[in-house]
Parts: C-alpha cells; structure tokens; sequence
C-alpha cells in the first residue's frame, strides 16, 4: 500500500484513476479546486462517491498556488498523479490566461512539490497528464511519441507540450522520475459535460440538432475510460529510467475512427435519430488523432480492450441514468 496525490481527483479521470488506486490498496490524497469551467455539481457527484473509502482525503486546492500544494511537502507521498488542468481547445481563445495558470504555473508547482517529496526520500514517480493535442495537424498517422510536435494548434496544446518540457528539465536536474501520458479523446460514464459524448447525447435526447464540425471529416481514437485508467496505473507502477528518468507515452485505442460512426453508435444506444448540423472546422481543432501505442505496449503492458461498440452502450446507460432521460 502506498500514499498517492490525484490532482484533479474530481475530475473524469482523476476520480476514475483514484477509484482504482483505492480499490486496489492504496492511499489517496485528491486535490482540486472545483473549478466552475463546467458544472460543479458532476464534480461533487464524483467526489461523494469517493468520500466513503477510509483511505481517501480531500483538499480543495488549485495546483498553481504554491504555497497550499507545497504544504503537503511534509507528507508520505510515494507517487503524484497530476491530472488537473484547464481542458479544453475551444476555450483557450476565449481565456488564455486560465491555461497558463493552470497548465504552466500549475506543472512549475507540482514539479517543486516533487523535488521537495523527493528530497526527503518519498517520491519515487510524477505521472502527469499530456494530451494528443501536442500532435497538432501532424499528416503522419498513426501518431508516435518520437513525432516532431513543435506545431501546436491551440494554446492548450502549446501549454501541454511545454509540460512536458518542464519535466523533462525536472528530471534532467534533479533526477525526478517523471512520466507523462498523452492521453487520447477519453470518453464514458462520469465524463465531461463540455466533450462531444455529451453534448451529442445530451441534444440527440432532448431532439436538438449536433453540429458535426469539419462537415463530418473527422477522426478521432476514442479511448474508453476503463482503458486509460489501466494504463495510468501501468505507468505509475514502473517509474521512467534512463538519462534523464522521462518518459512519454500514448494512451489511445490504437484505432481512430470517423466521428458520424461514433455518433452514429450514440443513435443506436439512444434509439433515437441525431439531427446533424453540418459545420467548417473550428479554430485550433484538428482533422484526425490516431495514437501509436507500441512504446506503451512495450513498455507498460497497455492493451486497451474497448471498442466504441462496447464503450458507447455503457456510456449511454449511465448517461440515462445520471441525467434522467
């Protein structure tokens, strides 16, 4: 058993990866400042599942202060999972300022917060939160974590990329075992209102039109939760090595499908017909994502098992579920 920080824990994944740790021992301290980007009601719906596990606690906190992440210095931690960020393409030209803070600011910290855990001889891994966004428009599928991804097209992926440079100098200079994950179009129960899953669920129920951007031309490797869950794990439990300790992984399906087939998955578990809204292509968007998994196979074990078939279906339940309809 050991002792592990979730940033984010009221997050989508943050809560699904603190259930797991839970569920298998573990210690977990959850992090988050419940941001009001979307609805804190889901955050608090997330949270009040894990409140029940003796070995869960909970700080409400924002990652970019210093001095309330640092304060927990003094702690046991053996690993940090630091999945809180500001998400979302589309709002980063709306509030630029929220990414740097959370995405800049907020690595500079947590990266400190390791070197301080490390120092006293408790930190043996920082997993962090990448994303497929780092890829850009690259024309090279499927993507592999030795592409060039010096283009970003948004600043979220410009904020997720210097993440990953951050750590790569913490590891460089202070030997930091750090590992980051770029993680691709996770969906299912529990996820984010502001994700097409949702918002396509959501209007197909309530028979309002989707915009479907691109004019339909558009692929994406949906990842179902569970998957990027086991690899999460998978990467914590075997610390990067080499000179310096960083590493960087995909997390995807390995299988990048044409986005109206996945609506067209959504229509079926509903029973219901979606009214599309052909649209262009929005501003930092990018036509398809397809992940590279081989270094992950290799390295972590990582097989994610879920089709969209099988994804969708349980997706939907829950979506009936939660929302009542």
């Amino acid at each position: 058993m050991a002792t592990i920080l979730v940033t984010g824990a009221a997050g989508f994944i943050g809560a699904a990866v603190s259930h797991a740790l839970l569920a298998r021992g573990d210690s977990v301290i959850g992090v988050d400042n419940l941001s009001d980007y979307y609805d804190t009601r889901l955050k608090d719906a997330r949270l009040a599942r894990l409140a029940p596990h003796k070995n869960f606690s909970f700080r409400k906190a924002d990652i970019a202060d210093k001095d309330a992440m640092l304060a927990l210095a003094d702690t046991d931690i053996a690993g940090i999972v630091h999945l809180a960020a500001q998400p979302g393409v589309r709002y980063s030209l709306e509030n630029p300022f929220a990414y740097v803070t959370a995405n800049v600011m907020g690595q500079a910290v947590m990266l400190e917060l390791a070197r301080a855990l490390q120092s006293s001889g408790a930190l043996k891994h920082f997993v962090y939160a990448s994303s497929s966004s780092v890829y850009g428009a690259n024309k090279k599928t499927p993507f592999a974590v030795g592409d060039a991804v010096d283009h970003p097209n948004s600043l979220y992926a410009a904020t997720k990329r210097s993440d990953e440079l951050f750590a790569h100098t913490y590891a460089h200079l202070y030997g930091i075992a750090c590992t980051g994950l770029r993680f691709f179009t996770v969906y299912g129960p529990w996820g984010r209102p502001d994700m097409a899953p949702i918002l396509f669920a959501g209007a197909i129920a309530r028979d309002e039109p989707i915009k479907v951007f691109n004019h339909g031309e558009m692929w994406r490797d949906f990842t179902y939760i569970d998957d990027i869950v086991a690899g999460v794990l998978r990467a914590l439990d075997r610390p990067a090595s080499g000179s310096p300790p960083h590493a960087l992984y995909n997390l995807g399906n390995n299988k990048s499908e044409k986005l109206t087939d996945f609506i067209a998955e959504i229509e079926k578990a509903l029973g219901k017909t979606a009214q599309k809204v052909m649209a262009p292509m929005q501003p930092g968007d990018v036509p398809s994502t397809y992940a590279d998994i081989e270094a992950s196979s290799r390295d972590l074990g990582f097989a994610p098992t879920t089709p969209i078939s099988v994804g969708i279906p349980k997706f939907v339940a829950w979506f009936r579920d939660y929302y009542r309809v």
